[in-house]
Order: structure tokens, then sequence, then C-alpha cells
């Protein structure tokens, strides 16, 4: 890996949670903590892509760097490629990370361990997983399941991604962690790609890339980080980064 730099896409609209990046926690908002994490994985620059100039403000804030993109984009990958076209013109950075923006208790260790896996040529786009130990996250729909076939203990070639309990049978199930290590040239054909028929039917747009036939390769970790998606997630997040006495 020669040139990596993460970018943290970051957009005020939320249903469950309004103004979810600016959500305070402890004095800072929550974008800045995910910030904090970036900066701390201490593999290259940090970029915020954003939607709306109070978001910017609290990343120059924070002593981050904000790249405006535009509003209608549908999902992440396409605002972190808009702010990478800004921010690197030139083409310099070859190893784009995507971190959720809504990922204020992500290990900086788990953005280094989505790198790592991008030192096989053959990988286009690596995430993380964990084993899933609350026997109701195997039947929630809104916990992902990475299927995939294991190349060691702690890596998986991801052959699906679901909302449904899989695979059957004896053995664990894993929760995708939504972080994503890509070479640039597989994020820009990622982009690039129309939505697949699997993608519609999950809701996932991860599966664009398997329909494709691109390679993507799972390191697993300990624990899933905290995404915060509504007001109980928030008040978690708190609790975990509350000032130790």
């Amino acid at each position: 890996m020669s040139n990596p730099l993460i970018v943290i896409p970051a957009r005020l609209g939320s249903t469950r949670l309004p103004r979810k990046p600016l959500a305070e926690i402890h004095g800072a908002p929550m974008i800045a903590h995910v910030l904090r994490r970036a900066l701390e994985a201490d593999v290259g620059p940090v970029v915020v892509a954003v939607d709306d100039p109070a978001i910017a403000d609290a990343v120059r804030i924070a002593g981050g760097c904000a790249i405006m993109t535009r509003l209608d984009h549908v999902s992440g990958s396409d605002r972190i490629f808009e702010a990478l076209a800004a921010f690197d013109p030139a083409g310099r950075h070859d190893m784009i990370v995507n971190l959720q923006g809504d990922l204020p208790t992500i290990p900086p260790a788990d953005v280094r361990a989505a790198l790592a896996l991008l030192d096989d040529e053959a990988v286009a786009i690596a995430t993380l997983a964990t084993p899933i130990a609350d026997e109701a996250d195997k039947s929630n729909p809104n916990v992902v399941k990475i299927v995939g076939s294991p190349l060691s203990e702690t890596r998986l070639r991801a052959l699906y991604f679901t909302r449904a309990r899989a695979p059957h049978g004896d053995g664990p199930l894993y929760h995708h962690v939504g972080i994503y290590a890509y070479r640039r040239a597989s994020l820009a054909r990622f982009v690039a790609l129309p939505a697949s028929p699997l993608e519609k039917r999950e809701k996932l747009e991860q599966l664009r890339a398997l329909e494709a036939g691109m390679r993507i390769d799972v390191a697993l970790v300990e624990t899933a980080p905290l995404g915060v998606d509504a007001p109980d997630d928030l008040e978690k997040a708190r609790a975990a980064l509350a000032p130790r006495k």
C-alpha cells in the first residue's frame, strides 16, 4: 500500500436521528469523534465528505479537512468518490478507506485491519466482520450477515451479503462491519456500475460488486463497533466515550 486516504461520508439528513453528525458527545459533535478515530489509525490523510456547511464547520473546528459534496448522492460510496476527485485530482492516493461517519467508537486498529487485506493484489475491496454472539441478531434483518469462504482463522473471501439468517447449519454467523477499503481503480469501477438485481432486493450496495465479479475479502475482528442510528445508540456512544475518572 503506497498512499492510503481515509474519506468519511457525512450527511445531515437522518430520519431516525436528525442532524446525526452534529449530535453532541461529551462536548464535541459525533463527526469529530469519528475524525479522531480515523486520525488515530495513522494510515494517511483524512477527509470528511459533507453535504451541509454546518458539518463542514464542525469538521474544521475539530482540525479536519471537509469537502462539500452534492446533496443527491444515493450512497456513501458515491459521496466519497466525488470528494476524492476534488481532494486528489492527480491520483496520488491509490487506496481509499470509506469510514462511515456514525462509528464514533471504532478501534483505529480495525481501520488498519481492513487496509491490510489489500496486500493481495487480487482483492478489489476489503471490509470487516465479527462473529454474532446474540441469538436474536442472527435473525435481525438490520444486522447484515456475511457468507464467506475461510482463507485463514482471521480472513474470509466474501461470497454473499444478506439480511437473512445465513448460512444454514452449524457454525458461526458473521455480522458485517460497514467499513470498506478500496483500490482506487476498484472504487471508480464500482461507482460506475448500475445498481444490481440483488443489491436492489437486499438493499445492500456491496452486492453490486460481487455480482460484477469483484473480489471482496473480509478481516474478522473481535467486536462490532457501535453504529449510531437512533437516540438510544447515541446514549450508548456517550457511555462508551465517557471520560475516565
